[in-house]
């Protein structure tokens, strides 16, 4: 209800409790006279009384459903621009574009606004979903549930000058250009009950790097049965991984679908990392990357949470199905 209903509805709840209009506009904070006015509009037509009364003034002259139409269509190939600016759509429509404004928010669009999609195209998108999420939802007994992918062409980016720090009033500072120093390839395997990271900076993400990397999380759990979570990288299928998987029964691989490696929780872990310990970070080289790289999973592994997935299968194949896309040809 809004305030102003909520207002009215107290000064005539007062007046039939038999209270006096003075008391009544000391309690609610208004004035006699608007007591008096709206126990009058209440007496002559109940609580419609209490409504707003139309206002005075010119009506609406201009339809906002026009607007919105146009807004929802391509801009003219002649103008050369890919969406509708509120001072453009207001020119074009010979209008002023605070009420191209007002329309879009009475509508709730916002043609400033993008964002991205991609639909799996997975014959077995199902089939994959059910299977990693039942994984997250509902471990097998005694197993151990480790989410696997790696982070590539993490570039060791170092300032041209040095970084300001904090200061209060201040955020931190650097300069806007840099200089690169390499990469390195960051492989991690997320054990989703705790958190653990187990990890390992490589130069490249080849097979050999993978298997090897394998071979470090068997280590890391060697006498566990192991449910890995993976993408379709063509690494993870190469022969050599086959071999070795089929030679270590007790390593399980759950492949997400096709375009759909968000089902991977290391994906989320990567994100911690990223935002925490690289993505400000100055590293003269790639020595010091993985250096820093380390600390921070040191750091981690001492602070780790488990990560809880929520959502089930339905929930997820429910947004699953292809919704309407543009056509507008450009």
């Amino acid at each position: 209800m809004r305030a102003g209903l909520a207002q009215r509805a107290r000064i005539v709840l007062a007046a039939a409790d038999g209270v006096a209009n003075e008391q009544i506009a000391s309690r609610v904070g208004v004035s006699k006279g608007t007591v008096l006015t709206w126990r009058g509009r209440y007496d002559l037509h109940g609580l419609a009384g209490l409504d707003d009364a139309p206002r005075s003034g010119r009506p609406r002259q201009v339809d906002h459903r026009r607007i919105v139409a146009t807004t929802l269509a391509p801009p003219p190939a002649k103008l050369g621009v890919t969406h509708w600016s509120s001072r453009l759509l207001g020119r074009h429509l010979g209008i002023g574009n605070k009420t191209v404004a007002t329309a879009w928010k009475e509508y709730g669009i916002q043609p400033w606004r993008s964002e991205t999609f991609k639909f799996s195209t997975d014959p077995e998108l199902v089939a994959k979903v059910t299977d990693v999420v039942g994984l997250y939802l509902d471990p097998p007994e005694n197993a151990i549930v480790l989410c696997v992918d790696e982070k590539s062409q993490i570039q060791a980016l170092d300032r041209t000058a040095p970084m300001l720090p904090m200061q209060p009033g201040l955020p931190e500072r650097r300069t806007h250009d840099y200089r690169r120093h390499g990469t390195t390839t960051l492989f991690a395997a997320l054990e989703i009950a705790t958190g653990q990271v187990t990890a390992a900076c490589k130069p490249r993400h080849r097979h050999q790097e993978f298997l090897a990397f394998l071979k470090q999380v068997a280590k890391a759990y060697p006498d566990q049965q192991l449910h890995l979570v993976m993408d379709n990288y063509a690494a993870h299928k190469r022969i050599e991984i086959r071999d070795w998987l089929a030679a270590n029964p007790r390593v399980h691989v759950h492949f997400t679908p096709t375009s759909g490696s968000w089902l991977n929780l290391v994906e989320v872990w990567f994100g911690i990392i990223e935002r925490q310990a690289i993505h400000r970070g100055t590293f003269g080289s790639v020595a010091e990357l993985n250096a820093k790289i380390r600390a921070f999973i040191t750091g981690w592994n001492d602070r780790k949470h488990p990560f809880a997935w929520t959502k089930t299968a339905d929930d997820i194949l429910k947004k699953a199905n292809r919704q309407t896309t543009s056509n507008t040809g450009h």
